[in-house]
């Protein structure tokens, strides 16, 4: 989204925001700043363009490769759910038949066929065509990854059983990892977490160039639109703002919540989360004290059975897909959770005695903190469930345009290489110095933000202190060379 500075051989006028205009490094590496004659000499803003622009360049060119591959899996990830449909079709669809039978059948039936797992959780279709999902840990198994078993409703047939992670199906959760990792493990989610942690500052970084370029009338229009006349190097620059600017929003709304879950910004943003009184919170499984009801012993009775513990959770209002938790140990309860996130999201869940059936603890989504539900409103946008086919075709298009904006990126470097003459070489930098004309108010917060910035996202931080490192080594390196020479 940015506007790299012009060849040197292109006339054209100088910005009227920017009180320097930049011309490329000489050998030295040093840069020859000339004063603008459309105004703005001395404003803040003409020294800050320069460096941002190069910081906006050599981002683009380093971490565009990491951005182009989650944009590339993030598309293919958008189609999960239609993919799911078609290849698990006889695992997830029954014809119904008359009523269900009891689901404490059903688990009877998966058990039988699964009798080396240990039971985790039951899900119930919510509606006649689906199967009911009952889920094992069981040995053997990638980390994360469990089996589950699908049954038909209406005669506890087992329908077949797969391998999944969470409530994600083979197909999914395949996708869910390349997108996530690569394959690669704990170490791959290093690629993911550098993409999210530098989309945000590419994202502003265009932004901000663009909103520095005078606006008359034809500028404005072609904000939103690609120049219709343009063509070479500021048509491709045309095309690759006015997508930016439409994209924009989505994009900052993916960096962030792909930040929430990443490895190490996710665990920073969790504290955050967590001292500002965000968390999730969760029912608690804990029964309680011996008579503290009027039921003693109800540790130590028998089980009313998961039938029982649905029926409670239907009476305390849970409707729609049911996810129920068995209790882990004796003195634990049930917990039977909604799990529609699409929107309106259903998240609301119970805690069940199994000695009584009671409801022990009742939690509404309604009642999450509002950094809770902004997570879950975030975190299922990301990944095409909040408004369903509508949310999947506005990540497409987000994924598509991130594609050619990378790939117009590019271009524009190729298009600002020497010419011909001087034989095969890569495009021109913008130039180099450009930290030394900022104010010294203004470059020490600078300076302090990208800290504590780099602390809590050090996938930005720490790339970020490359860059610095490398680009004054270089420059040293030309000063020393072009001493030399002379």
């Amino acid at each position: 989204m940015s506007e790299s500075p012009p060849l040197p051989d292109t006339p054209v006028t100088p910005p009227a925001s920017a009180a320097v205009e930049v011309l490329p490094a000489r050998s030295d590496g040093a840069t020859k700043p000339v004063t603008a004659t459309g105004g703005g000499g001395g404003t803040t803003w003409g020294s800050l363009r320069p460096l941002l622009l190069r910081l906006h360049f050599y981002a683009g060119v380093v971490i565009g490769p990491f951005l182009l591959v989650a944009a590339v899996t993030g598309l293919a990830y958008t189609a999960t759910p239609q993919i799911e449909s078609i290849v698990y079709e006889h695992e997830l669809k029954v014809t119904p038949r008359g009523a269900a039978e009891p689901l404490s059948e059903q688990v009877a039936a998966a058990e039988r066929a699964v009798p080396d797992g240990t039971l985790l959780s039951v899900t119930k279709g919510a509606g006649p065509t689906d199967s009911t999902r009952v889920t094992f840990a069981k040995d053997g198994l990638a980390e994360g990854y469990t089996l589950t078993a699908f049954v038909d409703p209406y005669d506890h047939e087992v329908l077949g059983t797969l391998e999944t992670f969470g409530q994600w199906l083979p197909a999914r959760a395949w996708l869910d990892d390349l997108h996530r990792n690569l394959h690669l493990g704990e170490f791959g989610r290093n690629y993911s977490e550098l993409a999210a942690s530098w989309l945000w500052v590419e994202v502003l970084g265009g932004l901000a160039l663009w909103a520095g370029t005078p606006r008359n009338r034809q500028r404005l229009r072609r904000l939103v639109t690609p120049a219709g006349g343009a063509k070479g190097r500021r048509r491709t620059m045309s095309w690759h703002g006015a997508v930016g600017l439409w994209a924009s929003i989505g994009l900052l709304g993916l960096s962030a919540t792909g930040l929430t879950w990443s490895a190490h910004a996710g665990a920073s943003i969790g504290e955050v989360q967590d001292a500002l009184g965000g968390s999730t919170p969760a029912v608690s499984t804990a029964l309680p004290a011996a008579g503290s009801s009027g039921r003693n012993g109800e540790g130590t009775r028998g089980d009313v059975g998961i039938d029982a513990a649905v029926a409670s959770a239907h009476d305390a209002g849970l409707r729609g897909v049911l996810v129920v938790t068995p209790p882990a140990e004796a003195g634990t309860a049930y917990v039977v959770k909604e799990n529609t996130r699409s929107w309106p999201v259903r998240q609301d869940s119970v805690a069940v005695a199994p000695a009584t059936g009671e409801v022990t603890q009742t939690l509404r989504f309604d009642d999450f903190p509002l950094l809770a539900k902004l997570t879950r409103w975030g975190i299922d946008a990301h990944m095409g469930l909040l408004f369903g086919l509508v949310n999947q075709i506005v990540l497409a298009l987000l994924a598509i345009g991130l594609i050619a904006m990378i790939l117009w990126g590019y271009r524009m470097w190729w298009l600002r290489r020497p010419t011909r003459s001087e034989g095969f070489a890569l495009g021109r930098a913008p130039a180099r110095g450009a930290w030394r004309r900022i104010p010294g108010r203004v470059l020490a917060p600078a300076v302090v933000l990208a800290a504590v910035i780099g602390y809590y996202l050090p996938l930005f931080g720490l790339p970020l202190l490359v860059f610095l490192v490398v680009d004054v080594t270089v420059g040293v390196v030309r000063r020393r060379r072009a001493g030399v020479a002379a």
